[in-house]
């Protein structure tokens, strides 16, 4: 057993939650601050977590179930329980070639992965590394000729959806990221000149993987015509230039050969409006508290666009699950699957590959057992009669 199995072994790593506090031992502060914070004062954050604290359960008692399928389907895509990892970026920060390995556990686990736009990793190699079902995350970092070329080589390596993200009209002010000077992590100039260097320096296993690693200078998926690869540097100037409107989606239509998704709806309107256009599903999504902050927790929006769109869609959600209650709950509210961000980033800050293995394990424990107790024998036979939501979420129309 390797050190970093051995980390997440422990007998006390029981829940998300040890996992998050093991990889803020790991991690130097700036790093584990970028997977764990989120925008302005972090309303829409804390609130993600505190909306499923909200919602209660409606057991059915008096009933013996010896196993319960977990599994489902989403847009083709056969999953042992209702769950894909989230689109996030900059994972290389968190351990050596950070999406190859998060791609692997998914795929071992049975669930799929959602690579993001900007990622450090080729999507050839994270394409390789998975036998589960991969979808792709697009920005338009990059233009238009840029996403063209890389949806290209995506349908090639065998990427079955798009997930577009509508919720980027620029970047989120995270402003645990300005204090600790996480933007120098992805600079030109690494080592030589992130701002508090003692924290990097404190933290010799995971500097001398990172540079190992090569750090992470660009994006190897968005390839700027007559240029190369975009620097990563200029990640955040790019997306605040890069906004995906309506009419985008006419074009990606084309472009793309597959389910399209609309990733960042909040309100019934969008979701219609992503229906007209021809997306084939939407996620009900925050952006993890990372945009606009003070909006609804994803939880919270859900019964709207689940009512708004009817048996058009495919619903999914994301945004503050950490536990396998959490699944439960979203699926009795109308999501088919969830997607799970930070709850496997700090598995994979933790230990890597073994990191996000651990995760994996204990959010489908934990999805099991609320089955069980639940006395719900599968997925399929999951709806809203098994929760109670608090009166102030309805909404009119919903």
């Amino acid at each position: 057993m390797t050190r970093a199995e051995r980390r997440v072994a422990s007998p006390r790593v029981v829940n998300i939650a040890d996992l998050r506090r093991t990889a803020h031992r790991r991690l130097p502060r700036a790093v584990f601050e970028y997977v764990d914070g989120g925008a302005e004062g972090e309303v829409t954050l804390r609130e993600n977590i505190h909306a499923f604290e909200e919602v209660t359960f409606r057991p059915r008692n008096a009933l013996f179930l010896d196993r319960c399928d977990t599994r489902t389907s989403v847009l083709g895509a056969e999953l042992a329980m209702p769950l894909l990892l989230a689109p996030v970026g900059f994972t290389r920060m968190l351990w050596p070639r950070g999406e190859v390995v998060a791609a692997r556990a998914a795929g071992n686990a049975g669930v799929g992965y959602v690579l993001s736009t900007i990622s450090g990793c080729l999507l050839e190699d994270v394409a390789q590394a998975t036998l589960g079902p991969k979808w792709y995350q697009l920005y338009l970092v990059g233009g238009r000729e840029a996403a063209e070329a890389t949806l290209e080589r995506a349908q090639k390596a065998g990427f079955t959806v798009l997930a577009i993200t509508i919720d980027t009209g620029t970047f989120g002010m995270r402003e645990r990221d300005i204090r600790n000077g996480a933007g120098a992590l992805i600079g030109r100039n690494f080592p030589a000149k992130i701002p508090h260097l003692p924290q990097v320096l404190i933290k010799p296993g995971w500097l001398f993987g990172f540079v190992r690693d090569g750090g992470m200078l660009t994006l190897p998926n968005v390839i700027v015509p007559g240029r190369g690869p975009m620097f990563l540097a200029e990640t955040q100037a790019a997306l605040s230039r890069s906004v995906v409107t309506w009419s985008d989606l006419r074009w990606l239509r084309e472009a793309w050969k597959g389910p399209i998704i609309v990733k960042g709806v909040l309100t019934g309107d969008d979701a219609r409006r992503s229906i007209d256009e021809g997306a084939a599903g939407v996620v009900v999504s925050n952006h993890g508290g990372r945009q606009l902050d003070c909006v609804a927790a994803s939880l919270r929006a859900l019964p709207e666009v689940v009512e708004a769109v009817g048996e058009r869609s495919v619903v999914l959600m994301d945004g503050g699950v950490r536990r396998g209650s959490d699944i439960a709950k979203a699926i009795c509210l109308g999501a088919r699957a969830v997607l799970v961000g930070r709850a496997y980033a700090y598995g994979l800050g933790a230990a890597g590959e073994a990191g996000v293995t651990r995760a994996l394990q204990i959010l489908r424990a934990d999805f099991e057992r609320v089955l069980k107790l639940l006395g719900c024998a599968s997925v399929a036979e999951m709806n809203r009669s098994y929760v109670e939501v608090p009166a102030g979420w309805q909404r009119a129309g919903c």
